[in-house]
């Protein structure tokens, strides 16, 4: 031996190796149960109908690096399921102003809607623990600001701007009663804080708020929630496990998206999934404050193929990958003799179900979507003077726009529509208020409420919103249809009805690839090229 040398072990990896990401097993004692996530029929559910996430797994994306904020009534941060994600630096506990959001303990546990919100986005993947997360490696960070013998415009607002550079989604799932006779919405601190959170939040891409829609049934309008029915939020509402929409569901123009909440009746296992109060877990998750969650860990995914996507790219590719489902068939967007994309109105599962959030579409999307052109706003018209609405007819009022054709604001591809309206009436759950675009596409603004005794507030210059014209060319006649729908003559007047139009100057989508011909993306592009 002519030289003894210690020999120090160092690293050497299989290049390439370490990209590979290992597929969920399915090792969650409730994955089974989460037919949200995987659909097989539990539960009387619709093999196959479901949220898709795997294939989206399966490409890679699980969340990585994308925050979620649960704005709430705290979140179980010690909850085995929930800790390793945990985001304590982008969390805060508004209700006792501490760094904390632990929920405050209740002997019935009511304090566990953040945490069960939660679960749904960020639980983790094959630890044998709960089930699994929608975007099982996101961060999730807690913002606790329920809890408190009532909500300040304060609290609101410094929930909805909290570290907008760490927290990229804010999911919310609460709003104003549901009680079907309640109008209101966003204050003026918290107003300003969700414009300032889309226009500077995440280093000026724009924070994604996302709102559950509300579970007051046929007998509300979540046009009549300023949270659900504002053009910076995206409201979600919920389908069952067979497609068709929830009872609790309310119809709204200002609905992007539907993802999934429970099963049908009470049959065992088909509420959702998720993780609950001190370390357990539930079956009984349900309502849109299921469903919101699940877009939010959607558009995590979303985020992490393409960390430069603005708030307005989420909303834009969400309108565009619209699929209707109803029941055992998957509906075609109407072609109309205008050549118009128009969404079914007259059945309630298609019109509110309007979008599955099918991840593998939106990861898809995602990863080659270029940035929407520029946005512009276009005061189209105005309608000041009194009109009397008759007790048994219909008022039609009309604005004939050129979109401010030939200014720098011009608008020729729409996005939000917003109707500014002022209106007294005798008994205001008996109004309805529907709005027809130029190319034909109705928008039903306000159902009956039967709730609604009010008889002196009425609206106000209240911004109903629809998203059912995106993508339309909006020049043109504008038609504003209100009546009286009750057993009882009522007497009102429009007093005010302005039209405030939001798009952009070019096709935000002609250099995307088509994924099925039954998307409003397919529609939009097929009347672009009819037109041209």
């Amino acid at each position: 031996v002519q030289k003894v040398r210690q020999l120090l072990g160092y690293d050497r990896l299989k290049r390439g190796h370490n990209k590979v990401k290992a597929a969920y097993q399915g090792l969650d004692p409730l994955y089974p149960y989460q037919w949200y996530i995987n659909n097989t029929g539990q539960a009387g559910g619709k093999p196959g109908l479901d949220l898709n996430v795997q294939a989206a797994w399966n490409m890679g994306y699980t969340g990585k690096g994308v925050t979620v904020a649960i704005m709430d009534d705290g979140l179980d941060y010690l909850h085995p399921d929930l800790r390793d994600n945990y985001s304590p630096e982008a969390s805060y506990d508004f209700s006792s102003n501490d760094p904390y959001p632990y929920p405050r303990y209740t002997f019935n546990w009511f304090n566990s809607h953040g945490t069960r919100c939660a679960g749904e986005v960020s639980s983790a993947a094959d630890n044998g623990i709960c089930g699994v997360g929608v975007a099982y490696n996101s961060n999730i960070a807690g913002i606790r600001m329920l809890d408190q013998p009532f909500m300040t415009d304060v609290i609101e607002a410094a929930s909805m701007s909290y570290k907008p550079h760490l927290n990229d989604i804010y999911s919310a799932s609460w709003g104003p009663t549901d009680d079907g006779k309640t109008v209101d919405g966003p204050r003026e601190l918290t107003l300003r804080a969700i414009v300032n959170g889309v226009n500077k939040g995440r280093n000026g891409l724009g924070s994604i708020y996302v709102w559950a829609s509300g579970d007051g049934g046929a007998n509300d309008d979540c046009n009549c929630d300023g949270y659900a029915a504002s053009m910076w939020t995206i409201s979600v509402n919920s389908a069952i496990n067979d497609g068709e929409t929830a009872l609790y569901d309310e119809s709204c123009s200002s609905t992007l998206a539907s993802t999934f909440s429970n099963g049908r009746g009470q049959r065992a296992g088909s509420g959702v999934a998720t993780t609950d109060l001190y370390g357990q877990c539930t079956l009984r998750h349900s309502g849109t404050s299921a469903a919101a969650p699940e877009a939010a860990g959607v558009f995590a995914l979303a985020l992490e193929a393409n960390r430069n996507l603005t708030w307005r790219d989420v909303q834009v590719r969400t309108s565009f990958e619209n699929y209707l489902f109803c029941k055992e068939v998957m509906e075609n967007w109407v072609l109309q003799i205008k050549r118009h994309a128009r969404s079914p109105q007259k059945n309630d599962c298609v019109i509110q179900s309007k979008l599955n959030m099918l991840s593998l579409h939106q990861v898809k999307m995602a990863s080659t979507w270029t940035t929407v052109p520029p946005r512009y706003r276009c005061e189209a018209g105005v309608i000041e003077q009194p009109f009397d609405i008759p007790s048994d007819g219909v008022l039609e009022l009309t604005v004939d726009t050129t979109a401010c054709d030939g200014k720098q604001n011009h608008v020729r591809y729409l996005e939000h529509v917003q109707a500014f309206i002022t209106v007294a009436s005798s008994r205001r759950g008996d109004l309805t208020i529907n709005m027809t675009s130029p190319l034909g596409t109705e928008s039903i603004l306000l159902n009956k409420r039967p709730n609604d005794d009010d008889s002196t507030q009425g609206f106000r210059k209240w911004p109903f919103m629809t998203t059912h014209t995106w993508g339309e060319d909006p020049r043109g006649l504008w038609t504003l249809r209100v009546a009286f729908k009750g057993d009882v003559p009522q007497t009102g007047q429009i007093l005010r009805w302005s039209l405030l139009l939001h798009g952009t100057q070019q096709a935000p989508y002609i250099d995307e690839i088509l994924d099925s011909r039954n998307s409003k993306l397919a529609v939009s592009k097929k009347l672009e090229f009819a037109e041209g």
